[in-house]
């Protein structure tokens, strides 16, 4: 064995170790390059040292990992933006007078139902050279216009830092944009901004410009406004026309990855270009040329839908594929994956944070691990059709597999009939791409026949009406599924030693499995434990009061909602605090919880002084009260006031709780209050 013939899984895997150690590490930049050069220093000398001697040292494997993790903490910090002194994060912005702001628009995201959505490149602030990315919303009933990449605008705005979730377990939008290097956005009306003259000074800036003349041209023939928005989806990578409902069906059916381009389609893309190429492979170094056409087109496909993370991702992992696919070494296809894995995350380290990262590689280990076993299961059947459909199925049920525990653990819900769903809209899916791509372009041409406008129109038609009609059998989803970390590892652990005991199944293999039982059992029997959630909790919820007692995994919801079905914060804290049983009562003017009296006053403004004397008191609807008179009358701990008030009221009875030194929460600004 040669002294650099060492297992590439061995070392992604370092390398994945390593990057997760610089984001949950606080070293500096610095000890990193001195470990990471001490280190190859010492992988130098072994390997010469081996060379030499003609033998085979261990060490020179050890040092070859750590060097591996050292260098995944290395690039993560490296590509960390805020290392940048001309970062805003370095600039005093918050809680300060407004400022100029010199901003380079990046993309456009799928607006809310106030603001329309970008994120923009920070140019300058305050005529000050300066860098980095944050989010910036404008107000919709001002917005005029779109804005496109690499248009530049000006003008002066308050920076806002994001928030943490208002209510426990609910998504973290600021953590998720965090993971982007975006930290503080701006809020403003069209009115403030100047549009300077700008052109495309980036790739993706062109992108955009093919897309916009790609519409319209397209515009030009009668598609509606529903297969313009599936178009830009499916091909062009943008998604934000796709309407809440659509998505929403597509997300109970178990087909939403259908909206976003991910590697399912760029993988059918790749079968649809080797069929097309093959006949290059009859001709004098066609197979190269064969290889050299899928990849270029695959790249051009990339460049047309925006160059986003999760085309430049999918498209760099099934590059590699392509290549080793037509190099006949499909054996290799654990090293194949794992080389395309390695390179990507040393150029975007911070794609191993990414969900759809995530998600398109377990994927795609699922399909090479469990694909072959399962369609082995069968007799090849003679029947063309019945064998395309047999393997649909098991590459579905595969892929499926690979994501199940993580998409649990992300989503907290599972569609049962997600197997008829993947089973017509896969094919359907990949007569859709190929039929765009003709359709886009023969519009570019100015040659496409209004037929194969009409075909491309009832395809989608069909598609959405089915995906509807999956997604209508509402007891085939199972919502609120309670699944934690630690449950996620147990169940890949679980996967992998049960794939490997299917396929040669020995002793040593059998004790893994017993071992793996085991440990599913004892993970939910400390999940059962340890997720005891004893509190009690004043939600925020604009406009409405909401006040949960969570005791022995039973909690009673106290509101003046219309119902607590659908409602998020209900159905968020029932997963996340794994509670079983939930009830729900008329709020009460008292509660008492662990030996404190909490006193409501709402809208009446009536309280009884004889009869409670509250450690806290919860002000709900904006009572017409005087908080000062009120004080000295109870004397209370602590004020709290929910998001059922008006703002004026509450900016009044902060000033006071500030005067009269009383900790003062108020759930619009901290959050829910939580009494433990």
């Amino acid at each position: 064995m040669k002294p650099l013939n060492f297992n590439i899984i061995k070392l992604t895997l370092c390398l994945v170790l390593g990057i997760s150690i610089g984001e949950f590490s606080g070293l500096t930049i610095g000890v990193y390059v001195i470990t990471t050069v001490i280190l190859i220093s010492f992988l130098v000398i072994f390997y010469f040292f081996a060379r030499t001697n003609f033998k085979q040292s261990s060490l020179f494997g050890v040092v070859a990992f750590l060097c591996a993790i050292s260098i995944g903490c290395l690039v993560y910090k490296i590509h960390d933006h805020t290392l940048d002194p001309s970062h805003y994060t370095h600039f005093n912005l918050e809680n300060t007078s407004p400022h100029t702001f010199t901003l380079q628009i990046n993309e456009r995201l799928k607006p809310s139902t106030y603001y329309e959505k970008y994120t923009a490149r920070i140019l300058a602030i305050d005529q000050r050279k300066s860098s980095g990315t944050l989010l910036l919303n404008i107000e919709k009933d001002s917005i005029r216009k779109h804005y496109y990449t690499d248009d530049i605008i000006t003008g002066v705005f308050n920076f806002k830092t994001l928030s943490d979730p208002f209510n426990p377990y609910q998504f973290s939008y600021k953590a998720y944009l965090s993971k982007q290097q975006i930290f503080g956005q701006l809020v403003i009306n069209e009115d403030q901004l100047l549009t300077l003259q700008s052109h495309p000074m980036s790739l993706q800036g062109y992108s955009d410009r093919l897309r916009r003349y790609i519409n319209e041209k397209l515009s030009k023939h009668p598609f509606t406004k529903e297969q313009m928005a599936f178009i830009n989806a499916l091909f062009l990578g943008q998604r934000q026309d796709i309407e809440a409902e659509t998505y929403q069906n597509y997300s109970n059916a178990g087909v939403v990855h259908i909206l976003a381009i991910s590697g399912l389609h760029v993988g059918i893309l790749l079968m649809i270009l080797q069929f097309v190429l093959s006949p290059l492979e009859r001709f004098k170094h066609g197979k190269l040329v064969k290889i050299l056409g899928c990849v270029l087109v695959l790249w051009i496909f990339a460049f047309i839908a925006g160059l986003s993370a999760s085309v430049i991702r999918a498209v760099s992992m099934f590059t590699v594929l392509a290549v080793a696919i037509n190099l006949k070494r499909p054996q290799n296809s654990y090293n194949t994956l794992a080389i395309s894995m390695f390179f990507i995350l040393l150029i975007k380290p911070r794609f191993l944070f990414d969900l759809g990262f995530q998600l398109s590689y377990l994927a795609v280990l699922g399909i090479i691990s469990v694909q072959p076993m399962l369609y082995s299961v069968l007799v090849r059947p003679k029947n063309r059709l019945i064998r395309k459909l047999w393997e649909t199925l098991t590459v579905t049920l595969s892929a499926q597999l690979g994501i199940f525990p993580l998409s649990l653990f992300y989503f907290h819900k599972f569609p049962l009939l997600f197997l008829i769903s993947n089973l017509i809209i896969i094919p359907l899916l990949g007569f859709l791409l190929g039929l765009g791509l003709l359709v886009i372009g023969l519009a570019i041409l100015n040659v496409l026949p209004d037929a194969i406008v009409w075909l491309f129109g009832v395809s989608i038609r069909w598609m959405n009406q089915f995906v509807a009609w999956i997604a209508d059998r509402d007891m085939f989803v199972i919502n609120h599924i309670s699944f934690g970390l630690l449950e996620v590892v147990t169940a890949y652990f679980s996967i992998v030693v049960i794939v490997s005991f299917l396929k040669k199944p020995n002793g040593k293999k059998t004790v893994f499995l017993l071992l793996s039982i085991a440990m599913i059992q004892m993970a939910f029997l400390y999940r059962k434990q340890s997720s005891k959630h004893d509190e009690f909790i004043v939600f925020h919820k604009s406009k409405y009061s909401v006040i949960g007692i969570n005791e022995n995994k039973e909690i009673t919801f106290y509101h003046n909602l219309k119902s607590l079905k659908n409602e998020r914060i209900v159905d968020d804290y029932k997963t996340g605090s794994y509670t079983q049983t939930v009830f729900e009562d008329s709020l009460k003017s008292v509660y008492e919880y662990n030996g404190k009296i909490i006193l409501r006053i709402d809208s009446m403004g009536i309280y009884n002084v004889k009869s409670h004397k509250p450690d806290i008191i919860l002000l709900s609807n904006s009572p017409k009260i005087n908080l000062e008179r009120l004080i000295d009358s109870l004397t209370p701990e602590q004020i709290v006031a929910d998001g059922s008030n008006y703002k004026s009221y509450v900016a009044r009875w902060k000033a006071t709780c500030i005067k009269r030194k009383l900790p003062f929460h108020n759930t619009n600004e901290k959050g829910a209050y939580i009494l433990k």
